[in-house]
Order: C-alpha cells, then structure tokens, then sequence
C-alpha cells in the first residue's frame, strides 16, 4: 500500500513539473495580438502544432454587418461564405528565418477573397507585413502594430 502511494505522489510531482515547464516555456516575438494596418482587427499570431506560425482574427472593430456576425462573403468557395471572420485564420504556414523574418507562409484577404505569398519582419512594436504573387518585388507592404 505504502509503495503505490509513493508511485502516485511521484507521478504527481511529474506531472506539476511539466505543467510548470510548460507554462514558462518562451514565445516567440512575433506571437501575441496585432491591430492590422487599418486598425480594424486584431490578429492572434500563435504557433501551430505543426511548429509554424498561424494568425486568426481575434477581433473586428465592426464585427456585424446588418445585424448579423460578418463572414467571409467574398471567399471564392461557396462552401466557405458563411463562415464566420472572427477566429478565422489570415496567416498560415510561417517558419521562422533568422531572428526577425518570418518566410514561406501565406495570407489570406477576406476583403477580395484571394491568398498571397507572405514574408512577415518583426520591427520591435511592429511587423512589416508583405503580400505578394510571385516574387516579394511584385506586392504590398502593410506595418501592423502590437496591441496593447
């Protein structure tokens, strides 16, 4: 009795151990809430579980339209016009590449309904964030802000 009693206490301080790891482990700088250029939504940038990096709209400044909860309307899939733009992922697929830039990923415009290429620089307080098709020279850059 006395033996699976020490079994569970030790399994226990196992388990406050990793809790406690976990909840200390380091975020990166790009993570956190970003107004977006307009100031019309803040953004979550989190990392995923496939290990890169994800933006949601957490957000909207105007989150109704007629009343309603607004949607991705312009989506070019009608299977996705109704879906909701609150929690609705913008940024997909973002490795980080050196200390402040942020390659590979994609952006999605829920405005016109199209996806970009996307490089992400983190500037202190803000990001630069460019979308493009092709190559980075053929796009726009917008500075998003940390919110506060």
């Amino acid at each position: 009795m006395k033996k699976s009693i020490m079994v569970r206490m030790l399994l226990f301080l196992v388990f406050v151990t990793g809790i406690s790891l976990n909840a200390f482990a380091q975020k990166d700088k790009i993570e956190g809430l970003w107004y977006n250029a307009e100031k019309t939504a803040k953004i979550n940038i989190y990392k995923g579980t496939d290990g890169k990096y994800w933006g949601k709209i957490v957000w909207l400044k105007e989150p109704e339209k007629n009343g309603k909860p607004k949607v991705d309307e312009n989506n070019p899939k009608s299977e996705h016009k109704n879906d909701p733009l609150l929690n609705l992922a913008i940024l997909r697929h973002f490795e980080k590449d050196g200390d402040n830039l942020y390659n590979d990923g994609e952006i999605y415009d829920p405005k016109n309904g199209k996806t970009y290429s996307c490089k992400i620089t983190h500037k202190g307080e803000t990001l630069s964030v460019r979308g493009f098709v092709g190559v980075s020279l053929i796009g726009r850059t917008t500075v998003w802000e940390r919110a506060k």
